[in-house]
């Protein structure tokens, strides 16, 4: 656990014990998942506030979807964010757990969640506009982060589609070697879109519900961040669009090689078609059949047979059948 002391006019404060709340400012209680379940007990000390066990339950959950409640002493939200390291598709994501109070933030997360140390560490060099100014604002400058981080990520989810859509399209006859990446792909698209749906309708009722009353500057910054989220979910469906796109153009040039081959074997079966007529009447055995025995009949047989095919390969090709 960490603790950081937040007062106005001054630079963070990083705190190895908390007895009691202090006079003036906000406290910033930073709880890993791994570590035993404490934070309830701490917001009783602290506040005499006691924490619904089921939301002590909910943040322990790793699989949590996002959520809001708020109940008169505090708001709980469980917000997703992304694993350090996860920059393409598939995204793996967890949740991370707000407890917001007045003066008292305590947040739960997996121990390499990104956003909560960066702002431990930038705590004592943030400037006095930047400073968060309550608890309310610091849980706002956290998931502000953790949707940028969604952002950051655009380039390289579009370069990622953009290979697997060039592989698929440069050499169709053997797709089926892509054909497990893109589907993964497509539903990495989905779950993110699902994922996205979520966290947006969990702002939108934080802003609601909230027990805080937010300022001008509060509201706008959440519609900001709710416009972020629906760039993210605008994103996710562009992509899954675009992989089917991909898989629908693929199927009409593998239609496309399909039909040329068949064409071919249509132009040889033409071909032939007489040649075996002739050669099958040619072939039988009757005794009065007077080509049989004429001087010239095998090398007018021959004329007629290839004859007949230079003729039916000229007619198709007159009319541009290949």
């Amino acid at each position: 656990m960490k603790i950081f002391l937040f007062r106005p006019g001054r630079p963070a404060e990083v705190l190895d014990t908390l007895e009691k709340m202090p006079a003036e400012g906000f406290v910033w209680l930073d709880f890993t998942r791994d570590e035993p379940p404490e934070w309830g007990t701490w917001a009783e000390r602290l506040l005499g506030v006691r924490v619904d066990i089921q939301h002590v339950e909910d943040s322990l959950n790793p699989a949590h979807v996002s959520f809001f409640d708020g109940v008169d002493d505090y708001d709980v939200l469980i917000f997703h964010g992304l694993r350090a390291g996860a920059i393409t598709l598939p995204l793996d994501t967890q949740p991370a757990v707000f407890f917001i109070f007045e003066n008292l933030l305590i947040t739960v997360h997996a121990p390499d969640a990104v956003g909560f140390d960066f702002l431990g560490r930038r705590g004592d060099a943030t400037a006095n506009a930047q400073r968060p100014r309550s608890a309310v604002g610091l849980a706002y400058r956290i998931i502000d982060t953790m949707v940028d981080r969604f952002l950051t990520t655009r380039d390289a989810i579009g370069r990622s589609c953009e290979v697997l859509q060039d592989e698929m399209l440069r050499a169709p006859a053997h797709v089926n070697n892509q054909w497990l990446d893109v589907m993964r792909a497509r539903r990495s698209a989905r779950r993110l879109a699902a994922l996205s749906e979520d966290q947006w309708e969990t702002v939108e009722i934080w802003r609601r519900d909230s027990r805080f009353d937010w300022d001008d500057v509060m509201l706008v910054r959440l519609r900001d961040l709710t416009e972020h989220i629906t760039r993210i979910r605008d994103l996710a469906n562009y992509l899954e669009r675009d992989l089917e796109s991909a898989m629908q153009l693929n199927f009409a040039i593998l239609a496309q090689r399909q039909g040329e081959v068949m064409k071919i074997f249509t132009v040889v079966a033409a071909v032939f078609l007489p040649l075996m007529l002739l050669t099958g009447i040619w072939g039988m055995n009757f005794d009065n059949m007077p080509e049989l025995h004429w001087k010239y009949g095998y090398a007018a047989a021959l004329a007629i047979i290839f004859g007949s095919g230079v003729a039916m390969l000229w007619w198709l090709r007159r009319r541009k059948f290949f």
